[in-house]
């Protein structure tokens, strides 16, 4: 199936938004959105990068179809290998299961628990993916 990347933030950040109303745009992000037939299917947005780590907010049509080993590669291959980082961070609210249950297929793991911190007054979980632990890195 035809893929290419899209690097363009505003353009990612506004598809994203479909499904995360919350995000914003802030300097220094960066995203890699994923392009099936001329249209956007998924985006990843980075932000709050420092030496050791940034976080990750990912969005996706529905139905897992877009979720491709090129796109995970590029989307784990930018902070690990680009930006130099140990970790990578996550938050999802832990009424969102289709989205826990997202974080442990791909290898992230609970680091913490922030209870009644989200938008519905569930907790918020954070996640961790260590370097050293992602498979989508070619070694």
């Amino acid at each position: 199936m035809p893929q290419e990347f899209d690097y363009d933030l505003p353009r990612v950040a506004a598809f994203m938004r479909r499904f995360l109303p919350g995000l914003r745009l802030a300097e220094g992000m960066v995203a890699i959105g994923l392009v099936r037939h001329a249209r956007l299917v998924a985006g990843v947005v980075y932000e709050g990068l420092n030496r050791h780590n940034v976080w990750m907010h990912v969005a996706a049509e529905p139905g897992g179809r877009w979720l491709t080993r090129a796109y995970l590669r590029a989307c784990f291959v930018y902070p690990f290998k680009v930006c130099g980082v140990q970790r990578v961070s996550a938050h999802v609210d832990s009424s969102n299961v289709a989205s826990r249950r997202f974080c442990g297929h791909l290898g992230f793991v609970p680091e913490a628990r922030l209870a009644a911190a989200a938008h519905d007054g569930s907790a918020v979980i954070l996640y961790v993916m260590w370097r050293a632990d992602c498979r989508f890195l070619e070694t």
